[in-house]
């Protein structure tokens, strides 16, 4: 690779004090999202990390790093000294290769100056207008200026050395993974849970991953789609551990005992009390979902703040007032999609109710949940813990 990668940074860079540790953080995400690649040298400056290697290509490189949450862009560069004379020669040759790529008679073109090296003799403007008039001089029958819409656009940073970028990729911004400590996701094998996954692991949560499953009636394979969707959050949430828990023997008992239409709150009940212990034992600090209001019967407000009693952490929902339609293109995004809509089922279509209650009271369930020996439920359950590791 005989370029140089500009990887950038946004929203950490208003830290203030708190900075270097959000950007060693970030750092130590781009370090391991390269792990598999040989040969690669990172270099820390503000507001950026520049990346370079002998033996790797710039697409190997930038594939590896685009999905690192807390980056906003990479930036594919040449670099040369910061003199007239070698910045002019150079973008003539970066332009002409721009045009032969782009293939038109005529393209309309855009020049762009940064300057921060305050020894350099032009400013940011007059420069962009010296080098705008230099490459119409050697392109004269191809190049027209148009900095609304350009059709091709040269970027130049003049620091100690000058940067010429040649093309942008967008990254997706957002803070490290693990900058905001760890969360417990509940993650089941539907649509939105992934998602859900996603867009706290775009907020710096370090994400490990609960599952419930009620086998016999819910099948290996089930499990294994679990698996797999781990498996596809893995470029954005890195390396995650998933508890397997089985709510079988929990589900036959609210079945027995309790009245039908409360079937389905029991059994979320039971999810958060199982996730609050899994939760604390392994130092997360909030359970996560992917319940988006009003989108089941159990996902009312009554419904959640029912569920919320059942456990003392905090219940964050990325997803709360997300329509269907935008999770699903999230999903197909982000590649989770395809995998969640396979038809196997999962424990929450066990014994479930023909008119679930949908504005519960806290009280009748309260009522309802005496009827059972919830700590042996509990400790049961905690028992039937299989440990994965994507």
């Amino acid at each position: 690779m005989n370029s140089i990668l500009i990887a950038k940074y946004g929203e950490i860079f208003l830290k203030g004090q708190n900075r270097p540790f959000f950007e060693r953080t970030l750092l130590n995400n781009i370090r391991r999202a390269l792990s598999d690649l040989d040969g690669v040298e990172i270099r820390k400056e503000v507001g950026r990390f520049y990346i370079t290697s002998e033996t790797q290509t710039e697409d190997d490189i930038i594939n590896a790093i685009k999905n690192v949450f807390g980056l906003t862009s990479i930036s594919v560069a040449c670099k040369i000294p910061s003199e007239m004379e070698e910045i002019e020669k150079k973008i003539i040759e970066i332009a002409g290769n721009m045009i032969n790529e782009i293939g038109k008679p005529t393209i309309k073109f855009k020049l762009e100056t940064k300057r921060t090296n305050k020894l350099f003799p032009m400013g940011s403007i007059d420069a962009s207008r010296h080098l705008g008039g230099v490459l119409l001089d050697a392109y004269p029958d191809t190049l027209v200026v148009d900095v609304h819409e350009p059709e091709m656009v040269i970027s130049l940073e003049i620091r100690d050395e000058t940067f010429i970028i040649e093309r942008n990729v967008k990254c997706l911004g957002g803070m490290p993974v693990s900058s905001a400590g760890k969360g417990l996701l509940l993650l089941s094998g539907g649509i939105d849970s992934p998602v859900a996954a996603y867009f706290a692991a775009k907020r710096g949560i370090d994400i490990e991953a609960i599952h419930f499953h009620s086998y016999p009636y819910t099948s290996d394979r089930a499990k294994e789609k679990v698996i797999d969707l781990l498996k596809a959050v893995k470029p954005y949430c890195g390396k995650t551990r998933m508890f397997v828990v089985s709510l079988t023997d929990i589900q036959r008992e609210i079945h027995e005992k309790c009245p039908e239409e409360l079937m389905t709150i029991l059994t979320r009940r039971f999810m958060m009390k199982i996730a609050d212990r899994v939760a604390k034992e392994n130092n997360c600090k909030a359970i996560f979902t992917g319940e988006s209001l009003g989108q089941v019967a159990s996902q009312t407000i009554e419904g959640l703040t029912v569920t919320n009693n059942a456990t003392t952490l905090p219940v964050l929902r990325p997803l709360i007032c997300m329509d269907k339609q935008e999770i699903i293109d999230i999903a197909m995004k982000i590649g989770t999609h395809d995998i969640s809509i396979q038809p196997f089922e999962d424990c929450c279509t066990v014994f479930q109710p023909k008119h679930p209650a949908t504005k519960p009271q806290l009280e009748k369930v309260l009522e309802a949940e005496s009827l059972l020996d919830c700590e042996a439920l509990i400790e049961k359950a905690m028992q039937t813990i299989e440990l994965h590791i994507n």
